[in-house]
């Protein structure tokens, strides 16, 4: 099977050299380079330089020289076809199959493009033309004149049915081709094709390889359809695949002296070129639509740390969250999001045109990371000014780490939301002695725990809660806060050994949660707790129980002791005041003490 060179491009496209070939010796970026110790031979001094722009390794000891597939050929000894098996995968590609129709379509391709370029300098000529005078002045009142509209390839299609149409007809195109390549369309009816953009101030979009493919169009009449007006999908351009001014703008990340650790990401072409105009060239905006996950891998071969900028509204807010729990999934070391929102009711142009580049470079300058902008979405949903709402808002914090599929990621994530937590609720573990104390080592058994589990009674629901989180941690993990909120008496060492195992991360070891309290010295009571192992599966609904069963029963249980927890306090309170009473011989206070025992006992019969 021979692959085409469009093919072969994309693969050069999406695959980052730097990283392809630092996966084998250790890279250090020089300029617009990366430099390292020939792999080929022996030296002291660095001769060997990998170059991401232009997608090629070179080194000057040896003299060997070449792209992605040649690395693979000579490192591994794998064959041209091998090395882009393994490429395709890294870049996200399928191998096409063996089609002999790939070089037609990959000609009919080159073609589409063509045309493409042809529109663009037709656009390009009628901005100039009286035709588009109107739009000319608004670009002027915006601030971009003649040299914009050539390095940003702003145009403009002339509120004609055919004007396009005409135009590259009589350069020898096909209608069908102009169709294919979303320039023009077809009516459903069978009529004569027309122009799909009309009346509109026209955006040049390029793929990653720096083709023209397609376009946007800004409306310049209020009743438009739609303000905006993107190319259709096409054999040319996948509009998830894409970004505007994406090769432009990871060259410019790509210069050291731009000190980019990413490209920024703002939401509309006019924004995207603001930002340029204001010295921050790496700027993109994705086409319309809610930044894919395609779209923030193609971020991340630009730099690990993109920016997505958003306006300060309730809609930019809304947008920075989508796309915040979207990259949760991709996160890989190295590999995030930086989010920047703006003065509310003022987008990139706006504060480059009232306020001046620098005031936008200041507004850029202030980023927040991924982890904040997840907290402040659970944190904003309710108030936290109760236990059962900061249990909920712990739990949801939870479901966005089981969201991070890298383990180191979300073990970082996981630290970072902890210490999070401990410092705006404080410590929710505590001893004994009702103190509170800060994660650490996990308190081993007391000899007095021991001999409780062994001769003395503990209440069986508070063995089955025990047990039960020590069976199901992720019960424990989700409820801790009511867990951390149990009356163990003499067991409140084996309570806060589980939440300090839990807090830690120790579920995750080998062997699990019970062989973590094993360790520290509780084998002795877990050997006596199992006694209750059978009894405690019934109570939290047999062994057929889902999930949701078992988490749902073992709250009332917690529920239900805490309750009666609470009334042998009262009771035993109780007790002691009237044996003071009586001795001090207080007939009154004794009668009326024992009248509010007697109905607080008719209250829980009543209940029960």
């Amino acid at each position: 099977m021979r692959l085409t060179d469009d093919f072969k491009d994309e693969i050069r496209a999406r695959v980052r050299m730097s990283d392809l070939v630092g996966k084998k010796i250790q890279l250090k970026r020089q300029g617009r380079e990366f430099a390292g110790l020939s792999p080929f031979k022996k030296e002291k001094t660095p001769s060997f330089f990998v170059n991401d722009e232009k997608k090629f390794y070179h080194c000057f000891a040896s003299g060997e020289h070449g792209d992605a597939f040649d690395w693979l050929m000579k490192m591994e000894g794998l064959s041209f076809m091998e090395a882009a098996e393994q490429l395709a995968s890294i870049a996200g590609l399928h191998l096409p199959k063996s089609d002999p129709e790939a070089a037609k379509k990959a000609e009919a391709s080159k073609s589409l493009i063509e045309w493409m370029e042809l529109a663009q300098r037709f656009f390009s000529r009628q901005l100039r033309s009286g035709a588009g005078s109107d739009a000319r002045h608004y670009l002027q009142r915006r601030g971009y004149g003649p040299v914009e509209w050539e390095t940003y390839e702003i145009g403009f299609a002339p509120d004609f049915r055919t004007a396009l149409k005409d135009e590259l007809i009589a350069a020898g195109a096909k209608p069908n081709e102009l169709i294919d390549c979303g320039l023009l369309i077809a009516p459903d009816d069978g009529g004569a094709p027309y122009d799909r953009f009309r009346g509109r101030i026209m955006f040049a979009i390029r793929d990653p390889r720096n083709r023209l493919v397609a376009f946007g169009g800004r409306a310049m009449t209020a009743n438009a359809r739609a303000k905006y007006l993107n190319s259709p999908e096409t054999p040319i351009f996948h509009k998830g695949n894409n970004l505007y001014r994406y090769p432009q703008a990871r060259k410019a990340a790509a210069d050291p002296k731009s000190g980019a650790r990413g490209l920024i990401v703002a939401e509309g072409y006019f924004d995207a070129i603001a930002l340029a105009r204001a010295g921050l060239e790496h700027a993109v905006a994705p086409l319309g639509t809610a930044l894919g996950e395609d779209q923030m891998q193609l971020l991340w071969r630009a730099g690990g740390e993109p920016t997505l900028c958003f306006d300060g509204d309730n809609a930019g807010r809304m947008a920075a969250n989508r796309a915040a729990e979207r990259a949760l999934p991709l996160l890989e070391p190295g590999r995030t999001l930086r989010f920047v929102f703006l003065p509310e009711g003022k987008d990139p142009d706006d504060i480059l045109h009232d306020d001046g580049a620098s005031a936008l470079k200041e507004a850029l300058g202030h980023t927040r990371p991924l982890a904040s902008i997840l907290w402040d979405i659970e944190a904003e949903k309710e108030p936290l000014d109760d236990p059962d709402r900061r249990a909920g808002f712990r739990k949801r914090l939870r479901a966005l780490l089981y969201r991070i599929e890298n383990p180191a990621v979300r073990e970082e994530y996981q630290r970072e939301f902890d210490q999070k937590l401990e410092q705006v609720f404080g410590s929710t573990r505590r001893s004994s002695g009702g103190r509170y104390y800060k994660k650490g080592a996990a308190l081993g058994p007391t000899a007095e725990t021991k001999r409780l589990v062994e001769t003395g009674p503990i209440p069986t629901k508070l063995r089955h809660l025990l047990l039960a989180a020590v069976e199901y941690p992720e019960i424990a993990e989700n409820q801790a806060e009511r867990l951390s909120g149990l009356n163990c008496g003499q067991l409140d060492t084996l309570r806060d050994a589980i939440l300090d195992a839990l807090a830690e991360g120790h579920v995750e070891l080998s062997g699990g949660l019970r062989n973590y309290l094993a360790g520290q010295g509780f084998a002795a009571v877990l050997k006596r707790l199992d006694l209750e192992k059978q009894p405690m599966r019934t109570a939290l609904g047999g062994d057929t129980a889902t999930v949701i069963q078992r988490e749902e029963a073992w709250t009332r249980i917690a529920s239900d002791y805490m309750e009666q927890a609470g009334y042998n306090t009262k009771r035993q309170e109780m007790r002691s005041r009237l044996t003071e009473e009586i001795e001090n011989d207080d007939a009154d206070t004794v009668r009326g003490l024992m009248e509010i025992h007697r109905r607080g006992k008719a209250h829980r019969q009543t209940d029960q």
